[in-house]
């Protein structure tokens, strides 16, 4: 397996824990304990406490992501080089998608950073909380990202029926089915 393979498994491993971390904040923003669904979940499974999962996959994520990322250089067939991952518009394939990527990178990090307990405590729950609202973005972002790039970095057209981008197309529907439900809670509430 070459270099550019494994970070292209490792992208995907990264959109799957990131698409379930954002589930579970979902799940975290609305009441899922009082809903019907909930109260006939196992036992076994609402023992689990979602935060503690919630939080672990946001920093599984953003380890995943990071290696994603970062081992592009080390294969010469990419033509990437480091400098191409601070400036990814100078990128030699798909420089608008590689931005995307690097962006939804730097907002997982910013989310990351900004739920640590101290600076969640300085930053006040409102401004933490809109903080979080990134996350939304982060995951049309690396949606897009994810859709659009060629794996092997060759800007070959999508292939919308290539295992991997209908994994990513159902990673999609998932979050798109979880934003509507969210945006139905808070529609509702108020």
């Amino acid at each position: 397996m070459e270099t550019i393979d494994i970070s292209g498994a490792l992208g995907l491993i990264a959109m799957v824990v990131l698409t379930l971390n954002i589930v579970l904040g979902i799940m975290l923003s609305t009441a899922y304990k009082q809903t019907k669904y909930w109260q006939k979940m196992p036992t076994k499974w609402k023992a689990y406490k979602i935060i503690d999962i919630h939080n672990y996959t946001a920093y599984v994520a953003l380890v995943i992501v990071f290696l994603h990322f970062i081992i592009i250089p080390l294969d010469p067939s990419s033509k990437f080089s480091f400098i191409h991952l601070m400036f990814p518009l100078n990128a030699p394939h798909q420089p608008y998608f590689v931005l995307l990527g690097v962006i939804s990178f730097i907002a997982l990090l910013l989310v990351v950073i900004t739920t640590q307990k101290i600076i969640k405590k300085k930053l006040g729950t409102t401004t933490w909380r809109n903080f979080h609202v990134i996350s939304y973005a982060t995951g049309l972002l690396f949606i897009i990202h994810g859709l659009v790039m060629d794996p092997l970095l060759k800007d070959r057209p999508i292939d919308f029926l290539d295992p991997e981008k209908l994994l990513v197309q159902f990673c999609a529907l998932i979050l798109i089915a979880a934003f509507v439900y969210r945006w139905n809670y808070k529609t509702k509430s108020k």
